[in-house]
């Protein structure tokens, strides 16, 4: 398989980009993949890149999105992070990507049995780590909220669609470029959840506009 060009960049749909990344997904849940000359993708993309995704991922060491949605060299742009949470840096990138290289899609991608929501739930405190889980807790206080304060009922793995949202939440929010190219339906951007036990990842929400 070739890399992707300006041109099939430029005339890919943000649909269809979110449909390569499903599509890549169920062939890694059926130990497929497409046949990909890897060292010729280095070659063919050694005098630029035209990824068709930027994705924000947990930096768990089993969720790598290449491996999961079966793409190749130059295809996607891996942003990757404790709890695939959003900071200035973050924003920054996507950005970078939908605006200046002309990715289609954004996606938030959280996982089960996430170390980080766990430890944001538990309040843990260590150094650095503790500014890193601030960032999950409003989605934490957002179930709390639906709950009525039960604090039992508020499964890790629930704990993270909600942090997947609220990441996405903070991406529109925050981020003029992102929603005019919302608006302009130039780009997407979902939501999911990658399951470490089946390998299947749950798209839970789309956003267009």
């Amino acid at each position: 398989m070739r890399v992707h060009t300006s041109l099939s960049q430029q005339n890919l749909k943000p649909e269809m980009a979110l449909q390569l990344l499903k599509e890549g997904n169920a062939r890694f849940t059926n130990n497929l993949k497409v046949n990909r000359d890897l060292l010729a993708q280095a070659n063919d993309t050694r005098e630029g890149q035209f990824p068709f995704a930027a994705i924000i991922s947990c930096m768990d060491s089993r969720t790598s999105v290449e491996l999961i949605f079966d793409q190749g060299l130059g295809d996607v742009f891996s942003i990757r992070i404790a709890g695939n949470i959003i900071n200035d840096d973050i924003l920054g990138s996507v950005e970078f990507a939908t605006a200046v290289i002309g990715s289609k899609i954004i996606l938030v991608l959280g996982h089960t049995s996430c170390g980080a929501i766990k430890g944001a739930h538990q309040n843990v405190q260590l150094g650095h780590l503790s500014n890193l889980l601030e960032k999950i807790k409003p989605a934490i206080e957002k179930c709390d909220h639906y709950t009525n304060g039960v604090s039992s009922f508020l499964d890790n793995d629930n704990l993270s669609y909600a942090n997947v949202a609220h990441s996405i939440e903070e991406i529109v929010n925050r981020s003029s470029i992102i929603r005019e190219k919302l608006k302009n339906k130039e780009i997407a951007i979902a939501g999911a959840v990658y399951s470490v036990n089946s390998g299947k990842v749950d798209f839970f929400k789309e956003v267009y506009t």
